[in-house]
């Protein structure tokens, strides 16, 4: 099939990649010209591992193009997948789809023939509605059908989740672009996993509700490991007795720092205000966003506690400072506002991610990259485990640090607390 992507983000140039290497043509759109001119020499804007290689072969084969020509490629395309950016608005929590309504009001100036129109950006339910209203003309004369096909993609595993989803959701109520759909995604779905059809409202609440479900697990798990600290049980012992029960599934109950990233603290945000519009009280949700802020700020005052508030002059480093492995993403990064805060106390920072370095750290002074773990390592102080990198799991800390007193703080519980003891060394886990 002939697909066109709107958007070379994390979704649309993922999806679309994928898409292209089980032999469809794909055709990704963006305003951004030096982007499009970058990745049609083979160069990928994100970190995600794999990508790029599936990236090269498929331009190679003419089977993915790059291309800032809109028209072109949708007059070219049987489907349109919208993937632009959804943020949350300065103002307020709500999302700000004025890119995906941009979008729509293009298609209605281009749209000729019968096109599917898909969604793929997470957007509030009800958006579909509002992206047909913009192209009724085109829906009376039957010339297009808007779905809604949220994507379920992790980032730095996103094409393992293509390639094998855990499900696969469509919103639609018609039965010619349902067919078309499941015609595109056999590839894949057939594989045991699932095809869902449920109504477009349907499928745009599936992604909202899935995020903030996963939030709240995250957010419940980190608000038991602070009793745990204080009964001095280990928190690995109650995920994994947790995690038994089929209902409730170990995924996701790993105690550590706030979530991050591009979906979870803007989709809970964005749900609530949702909900808000249709007077509906969502306070479970709220209550985990409010955890959340709450944790940047509990496990700094730990670090305080750790260095017995004695700050100034203390060289603190950071192992990863994204705010998960095998990706670059520095959104809502727990590390930001902990590096923020200790670098205004006088502490001097250093910090390594595989990833390289950021720019959220640049303009910092005493805040220096390093190039490597022992560089990174090297008399400090304290060594905070911020990112769970496989080439963290196993250090040797006194060997790297060349210096008899120092702490470690374990934000991910990567070493075993006994075993720290064991070797002499003053270690501090989450929840433990």
């Amino acid at each position: 099939m002939k697909l066109c992507m709107i958007g070379t983000g994390y979704v649309g140039l993922v999806s679309g990649v994928c898409f292209s290497d089980i032999g469809n043509t794909v055709y990704c759109v963006d305003k951004d010209k030096r982007k499009i001119e970058s990745l049609n020499k083979g160069n990928v804007p994100i970190y995600e591992p794999g990508l790029e290689e599936i990236l090269k072969r498929n331009h190679k084969k003419k089977r993915l193009f790059f291309t800032t020509d809109l028209k072109d490629a949708v007059t070219k395309s049987d489907i349109i997948f919208i993937c632009v950016g959804t943020p949350t608005n300065k103002n307020s929590n709500s999302a700000n789809l004025k890119f995906v309504y941009s979008v729509a009001e293009n298609l209605k100036r281009i749209i000729k023939k019968y096109k599917i129109i898909i969604t793929k950006s997470t957007v509030p339910v009800t958006t579909g509605d509002k992206i047909e209203k913009i192209l009724i003309k085109l829906k009376k004369k039957k010339l297009i059908d808007v779905v809604s096909n949220p994507e379920f993609l992790r980032e730095g595993e996103a094409i393992r989740d293509f390639i094998y989803p855990d499900r696969v959701i469509i919103g639609t109520d018609s039965k010619k672009a349902d067919k078309i759909l499941k015609s595109l995604y056999m590839p894949i779905i057939k594989k045991t996993s699932r095809y869902f059809k449920t109504s477009r409202r349907g499928a745009e609440m599936i992604k909202y509700a899935s995020n903030a479900f996963l939030a709240t697990k995250i957010s419940f798990i980190n608000e038991l490991a602070n009793l745990s600290e204080k009964t001095k049980v280990d928190i690995k012992d109650i995920s994994f007795g947790m995690g038994l029960d089929q209902r409730i599934g170990d995924r996701f109950l790993r105690a550590g720092p706030a979530y991050g990233g591009s979906c979870f603290p803007k989709d809970t945000k964005a749900l609530i205000d949702t909900a808000n519009k249709f007077k509906t009280n969502l306070s479970i949700i709220k209550t985990v966003v409010n955890s959340n802020n709450k944790r940047k700020i509990l496990l700094t005052k730990k670090i305080e506690k750790i260095l017995n508030k004695r700050l100034k002059n203390k060289i603190i480093t950071f192992l990863g400072v994204t705010f998960k492995p095998n990706t670059d993403d520095m959104r809502e990064a727990s590390s930001i506002p902990m590096i923020n805060y200790l670098n205004k106390k006088g502490c001097k920072i250093r910090y390594y991610d595989p990833s390289g370095e950021k720019k959220e750290f640049k303009n910092l002074k005493n805040v220096n990259f390093c190039r490597n773990v022992s560089s990174s390592c090297f008399k400090s102080d304290l060594i905070i485990l911020h990112t769970e990198w496989n080439e963290f799991k196993l250090l040797n800390f006194k060997k790297l640090v060349k210096k008899r007193n120092f702490s470690i703080y374990d934000l991910r519980n990567l070493y075993s607390p006994s075993k720290m003891r064991k070797n002499k060394l003053n270690y501090f886990g989450v929840g433990r």
